[in-house]
């Protein structure tokens, strides 16, 4: 098997779409001597933040001398991005590799009939997360920085008992599987909570921490809450590094602030088990990087670009107020695109007032909102606010190549096209296609 055969098997996987249930997961990891005993995770969950808080993570654990994977989804550009060990991206060799084991294992096993029925067959997710588990242990790291796919109760990464439980915070998205409420939304991701594991949350929507804390205290698993204007017990090393990292934390944005600290209460928590000094603490929140999360790239000639995957509202509002802040007195010219099943009308309301213009483009993929549309929900939102939709990215870009600002956001999987296009991926071939799938309901 070569690479490009592996992931086109990957792709295969697709047409399983996403199945809910851990039971799928739990046998494919089963055929591979159950790889996720060897290890030691901290898993993360939540709405918003999730990927800058692993990566925030990562890079303080591996400043420490550890050495870490790094488990994510979506892939910005490459398949390989989803798994990482020291910030160095499977490669295409492993990926074929694990693919052809894996498949042997199942067909050494009696195919998929051994793993249940025939709709029983893994899925891309599930499949990939039992590749990451085998890889990480193969590579013997001492920690697994792991994130969810999708909730987190019925998520496939859920087979692991960690030594941590992250929530980073509830907010509303993913309403057609998680729940049209914040109770619901918490109640998927709060079921990542294992008995007796520390939770670790910024979750502050009254509603939403009610249900995280009855499932912690269920379980009697001890709950530490973090908020953006709480200050540290003063004998803690949150209490000496926070300030100072913060002020020149990496990622931009102060709801980076609010993720930084949620970091370093995981890391202050964990202290008896793998002790980190305050300098790797520092190092690791100077010097972090995550990549389409208001990342800023100045052109050649002087041209500054901003990529943020802002794809929902909340996500949104943080982008605002980033830009406010960071960007005051600047309005960028808005290059947009988002998935139709998003709710995109609220990001373009949020949006609207901070643009100087606006070019709408679809997205690369079968799910993408039709750029008119889009144009239309920027100029209801702001009347006088020019808006016009572009046959795609290249076409925006090039109308906008003499502008002195542009921020491209709404979708990650455009800020993964922009990154593609601009010569800025993060690996070489663009993959973003694996990142399609569709669920059905499940029950809550």
């Amino acid at each position: 098997m070569t690479y490009p055969e592996a992931i086109q098997f990957l792709y295969g996987l697709r047409l399983f779409g996403a199945k809910f249930g851990l039971e799928n997961t739990f046998k494919l990891a089963t055929l591979a001597d159950n790889p996720q005993e060897k290890l030691r995770f901290i898993h993360v969950a939540g709405t918003n933040g999730k990927g800058s808080t692993c990566a925030m993570l990562e890079n303080i654990y591996r400043a420490a001398g550890l050495r870490v994977g790094l488990f994510t989804s979506p892939h910005l550009v490459s398949f390989r991005e989803r798994i990482q060990v020291n910030r160095q991206l499977i490669s295409e060799n492993e990926v074929t590799h694990l693919v052809e084991e894996l498949c042997e294992l199942q067909n050494a096993a009696g195919g998929a009939p051994a793993l249940g029925r025939r709709d029983a067959c893994p899925t891309f997710f599930e499949f990939v997360t039992v590749m990451a588990l085998k890889y990480f242990a193969g590579q013997k790291c001492d920690l697994v920085i792991w994130e969810t796919g999708l909730g987190g109760r019925l998520d496939a990464t859920n087979i692991v008992t960690p030594l941590a439980s992250v929530i980073t915070n509830i907010a509303f998205d993913h309403q057609q599987w998680l729940g049209d409420t914040l109770e619901q939304i918490a109640t998927e991701k709060a079921g990542i909570i294992k008995p007796g594991v520390p939770v670790i949350t910024a979750t502050d929507a009254p509603d939403a921490l009610a249900v995280i804390a009855k499932v912690a205290g269920g379980k009697n698993a001890p709950l530490t809450t973090v908020a953006a204007d709480a200050n540290p017990p003063p004998t803690s090393k949150i209490s000496a590094v926070l300030p100072r990292a913060t002020a020149t934390l990496a990622l931009a944005g102060d709801h980076q602030k609010l993720n930084a600290a949620v970091a370093l209460a995981t890391v202050e928590i964990l202290q008896p088990k793998i002790p980190v000094s305050e300098a790797a603490i520092h190092t690791g929140l100077t010097s972090v990087s995550w990549p389409g999360r208001l990342q800023l790239i100045q052109q050649p000639d002087g041209q500054t670009i901003l990529l943020d995957g802002a794809h929902n509202a909340a996500g949104a509002s943080a982008l605002r107020a980033a830009l406010e802040k960071e960007f005051a007195g600047t309005r960028p010219i808005i290059i947009f695109g988002a998935l139709a099943d998003k709710k995109w009308l609220e990001i373009c309301t949020i949006l609207a007032p901070v643009a100087a213009q606006v070019f709408t483009v679809p997205v690369a993929s079968e799910r993408t909102a039709a750029a008119d549309e889009l144009a239309q929900a920027f100029h209801t939102a702001s009347p006088g606010l020019a808006a016009a939709a572009a046959a795609n990215l290249a076409e925006a870009l090039n109308t906008c190549n003499d502008k002195p600002f542009i921020l491209i956001t709404g979708s990650l999987y455009l800020v993964g096209e922009a990154l593609e296009r601009l010569g800025f991926s993060p690996a070489g071939a663009g993959e973003r296609g694996l990142n399609e799938w569709t669920a059905p309901q499940f029950q809550r």
